[in-house]
């Protein structure tokens, strides 16, 4: 393990198309119900990759956003609208009560072990004001691909068995990734103190109107009951929760 250092490094696993980033940050927009107020909209983006969320919400032309973002590694492409802070963990720089939106966009995962993550959680609230809102979304472990390494049924094994496969199907060397359950992704929120609402569903059928406009998806999704898309909520790939 010793000769090989670097393979056991969490890597940061950022996604660098923009043209995502804009329609991923329009969703954001959307869930949050974001609309212009008298003041600007105080918002933080904790693992901000290419920059392309907080560049969307630092240069939009419909609401005036004063947007700071940060993450462990620099891989801005767009570096306009917004202040950029180079962090070394789960700690915010940042005054309690700081901001009116705090954005972890699939950061979660990445941020360690269950402490690590309860710590990420902790901090999101320290820094979020009274009143304030936040998005969270998240790979659910029961989804049957993994994202980041693309190998069925990854996150369900336990722990000790996810690296040897991964390594077995010459996919990488370390398994860096803890996604989450609902009931533990849930369990974590409550610790932290937050209120929630679980929006799969709703950031589900935004997604597929956003990108898939025709499709017939979309269009199956649209007319089904809304109590019966809920009951999917458990085993929907991403997991989104808007908090207060």
């Amino acid at each position: 393990m010793s000769s090989h250092p670097d393979k056991f490094q969490r890597k940061p696993h950022a996604v660098l198309d923009a043209a995502s980033r804009r329609l991923k940050a329009l969703k954001i927009e959307r869930l949050l119900d974001l609309t212009p107020g008298t003041k600007p909209i105080r918002m933080l983006e904790i693992g901000c990759g290419i920059g392309g969320i907080s560049h969307y919400f630092g240069t939009h032309t419909g609401l005036e956003c004063d947007v700071d973002a940060v993450d462990v590694v620099d891989l801005r492409q767009l570096k306009e609208g917004y202040r950029f802070t180079r962090v070394s963990g789960t700690e915010l720089p940042f005054p309690d009560a700081s901001f009116d939106v705090v954005i972890s966009n699939h950061v979660i995962e990445h941020v360690g072990d269950r402490s690590s993550q309860a710590h990420h959680l902790s901090e999101v609230r320290r820094v979020m004001k009274r009143g304030g809102r936040g998005y969270l979304a998240v790979p659910n472990r029961w989804q049957l691909v993994e994202p980041h390494y693309g190998l069925a049924f990854l996150s369900w094994l336990p722990h000790a068995l996810r690296t040897p496969y991964l390594r077995l199907m010459n996919k990488g060397w370390f398994y860096d990734c803890e996604p989450l359950t609902v009931v533990e992704l849930e369990s974590l929120l409550c610790k932290a103190g937050f209120e929630f609402d679980n929006v799969c569903v709703d950031a589900a059928r935004l997604t597929f109107a956003l990108e898939r406009p025709d499709s017939a998806i979309i269009s199956f999704l649209l007319r089904m009951p809304i109590p019966i898309l809920n009951r999917t909520k458990s085993i929907i790939p991403t997991l989104i929760y808007v908090l207060r």
